[in-house]
């Protein structure tokens, strides 16, 4: 097993007589599999909403939709559901997928929609079940909710009751530092995609949108697939530069696929810089964009900086691997000339994409319509510079609408900000 790790400016060339040159540095890695690879068991835990606005349809198809995810697990995975509503509780304990007619009899007696939404709850006893098989497996949880977290009551200074946004971000934030990556599926229209989406960035998970019931059973295909083509675990970014180079400031560094992700920095103590990637996926590019500026270096190839993966391999039980250093180049030149990447530039716009639907939907929550509507506009525009036709139409229709001075809807809000951060589903 190994890690593929690339590196490109979007333009080699750097004017030596200039003070500073800012350049956007992309990243590569992926896992590729060796010869002898062998299946990777999975530790998976679904943390099922049973609330009341479940009943019916909704609570039928998921239902059927983890049917048949047990029906594509392999001997070895491990199986746990949690379901939550007003509280929470273990319907299926962490155990081996062997006696799937049992667990199948479980989940149709026990998943019984009604109550609260109590998410955090779900996510603790999620994260417990999780850590009793983490060891050679890759551990993951698929968070299913129709519904917004329970927010505490403040009376004055006085805060009564349990905040459970605050509480799932704090326990997203802790399964990460254990290596347990949350995804999230968001179910309807009425699911509160500002905390779903913190959730899942905060180990590098993935957000889907089941707008309808009958879309449940492709996502859980989808985030299925991806898990399970998952090679390497508790990767981490490595990232030096040399003197006269430095990261910007302001949001410094970004995923931009799969999903746009805004990534956490951390300066280490002898000056290089760390971001925890996750769970890498074997042949699946994850890119991520750096926004530097060089100040004034000699003329001639220089190296600039050094970037290496830091990662576990389950498969062998080895902790703490490290790819290969790559060395990050640029030609200083006196004679200066543009000598753009247009794979790089594609990343730039993804990520432009996300910041200005970003900018749009802050707009929109002011009450400035028209500088949201422009926003939206802008953002369809980037989208069909980078050939993203799916979501310069949904981009494009939320603009046209809030110009003709109609209302977005709840459904219209989450497409545009599913389209902004990833490719949506068929």
């Amino acid at each position: 097993m190994k890690v593929q790790l690339l590196c490109a400016l979007n333009d080699t060339n750097v004017d030596a007589a200039q003070l500073s040159n800012q350049r956007q540095l992309a990243i590569s890695i992926s896992a590729m599999a060796g010869e002898c690879d062998q299946h990777l068991p999975l530790n998976l835990c679904l943390i099922l909403d049973k609330s009341g606005s479940m009943h019916g349809k909704p609570m039928n198809t998921v239902i059927q939709a983890v049917e048949q995810l047990l029906d594509r697990l392999q001997p070895g995975d491990l199986i746990s559901v949690v379901a939550f509503a007003g509280a929470a509780e273990v319907i299926i304990p962490s155990q081996p997928v062997e006696d799937l007619e049992g667990i199948k009899a479980q989940l149709k007696k026990k998943l019984k929609a009604g109550g609260g939404t109590s998410i955090a709850e779900g996510l603790q006893l999620g994260i417990t079940e999780l850590m009793k098989g983490t060891k050679g497996a890759v551990s993951q949880a698929f968070l299913l909710t129709d519904g917004h977290g329970e927010s505490s009551l403040r009376i004055w200074k006085l805060e009564i009751g349990s905040d459970d946004n605050k509480r799932c971000l704090e326990l997203a934030s802790k399964a990460a530092k254990i290596n347990l990556t949350i995804n999230a599926l968001g179910f309807g229209n009425d699911w509160n995609q500002n905390l779903l989406e913190k959730i899942v960035d905060a180990g590098g998970g993935t957000l889907g949108y089941i707008e309808r019931p009958e879309q449940a059973l492709d996502q859980f295909r989808h985030l299925l697939q991806r898990i399970q083509s998952v090679r390497v675990t508790n990767a981490h970014l490595l990232l030096s530069l040399v003197p006269h180079v430095r990261l910007a400031e302001l949001k410094p560094i970004a995923q931009v696929a799969p999903d746009t992700i805004e990534l956490v920095v951390q300066t280490e103590p002898h000056g290089g810089f760390t971001v925890r990637l996750g769970d890498l996926m074997q042949d699946m590019e994850r890119v991520v964009l750096a926004n530097i500026y060089l100040g004034q270096l000699p003329e001639g190839q220089q190296v600039i900086g050094h970037v290496q993966i830091r990662y576990d391999d389950p498969v062998a039980n080895q902790q703490d691997l490290v790819s290969p250093m790559v060395p990050i180049y640029a030609d200083v030149v006196r004679a200066y000339q543009p000598a753009p990447n247009p794979l790089v530039q594609k990343s730039i716009l993804a990520l432009a994409k996300y910041r200005q639907t970003q900018l749009a939907e802050a707009k929109l929550n002011q009450g400035d319509r028209t500088g949201a509507a422009t926003m939206l506009q802008t953002a369809a525009n980037t989208a069909l510079q980078i050939g993203d036709q799916g979501a310069a139409t949904v981009l494009q229709s939320s603009a046209t609408r809030l110009q003709a001075g109609e209302e977005l809807s709840e459904a219209d809000l989450k497409k545009t900000r599913m389209v902004s951060k990833t490719v949506l589903q068929d």
